[in-house]
């Protein structure tokens, strides 16, 4: 009966010695959101084994899928600093794009798909929040002084209880 529990313990065992030591992280430095067709999105990939150890010495690749699955792939270039590597991808048309990130050490990591539209970046993708910052501001400007101005006296209080 030992022998049995001996021997089921370390095909149990197996599997996880086999997978242990062999994933890698891939963070980017920027999604390609706002790239125009035809411009090139230039991430930064940061590749960590256990999503700490930066990897040197890889082939990682982009991987672009347009809608009819075809791929276009581009070979990323190390960057200098350990486990950086960057890539220069250009989305050749507009359109919804799948993309992903093989490591060049253990698996492919994909992303949410991305649509690239008409426009430049500077004139497709910061001016929502540029916008919005700028309404941010202008509000509490507004609130900001309607409070200066309560409490110096220059308003009259609310009236509570009124319907």
């Amino acid at each position: 009966m030992g022998r049995l529990l001996a021997v089921f313990a370390i095909a149990l065992a197996l599997p996880a010695s086999a997978l242990a030591g062999g994933f890698a992280t891939v963070q980017l430095s920027t999604l390609p959101a706002g790239t125009p067709p035809g411009g090139t999105w230039s991430p930064e990939l940061t590749v960590l084994q256990h999503g700490v150890t930066p990897l040197d010495g890889l082939a990682p690749t982009v991987r672009l899928y347009d809608s009819a699955g075809a791929a276009t792939e581009f070979d990323a270039i190390p960057t200098g600093q350990p486990g950086v590597y960057t890539a220069d991808v250009v989305f050749p048309a507009e359109g919804t794009w799948r993309y992903e990130v093989f490591d060049g050490f253990s698996q492919t990591h994909t992303y949410a798909p991305v649509t690239i539209t008409g426009g430049t970046a500077s004139d497709s993708f910061p001016v929502v929040p540029v916008a919005a910052g700028a309404v941010a501001a202008v509000l509490l400007a507004a609130m900001a002084f309607l409070l200066v101005r309560r409490r110096r006296g220059g308003m009259p209080p609310v009236a509570e209880g009124t319907s």
